[in-house]
C-alpha cells in the first residue's frame, strides 16, 4: 500500500540561490522524516508513495516528477494556478 506524505520543509545545495537545485525534503507525520530528492523520485516513479506540499489556505498540491530540457529529473508541484514556488518557500530542514 502506498503511503502519502507532506512536505513541509526542503534542504537547498545553495539556500540563497533561486536556481539551485533542492537536494532533500523532510516533513513530520507521525515521526520526523528526511529524504534525499533522488529517493522522493524513485518512490513517485515506482508508485510506491506519493507526496504534497500543504498551501496556505488549507489545500493541498501534489508533488509530481519533471524533466529538465537537458534530461535531469527533478521535483515540483503540480501547477494550482499561484507563481511555481510551493517547494521553494518550504522552510530549511533541521
Amino acid at each position: 500500500m502506498a503511503g502519502r506524505y507532506q512536505i513541509s520543509c526542503i534542504n537547498k545545495t545553495n539556500r540563497e540561490s533561486p536556481y539551485e537545485c533542492i537536494s532533500h525534503v523532510g516533513g513530520v507525520g507521525g515521526s520526523r522524516w528526511k529524504l534525499p530528492v533522488s529517493e522522493v523520485i524513485a518512490r513517485i516513479e515506482s508508485g510506491a508513495d506519493s507526496f504534497y506540499v500543504s498551501r496556505p489556505l488549507g489545500d493541498t498540491v501534489e508533488v509530481i516528477v519533471a524533466v529538465s530540457r537537458l534530461g535531469h529529473k527533478y521535483i515540483k508541484t503540480e501547477a494550482d494556478g499561484d507563481a511555481p514556488n510551493n517547494l521553494l518557500s518550504l522552510p530549511e530542514c533541521p
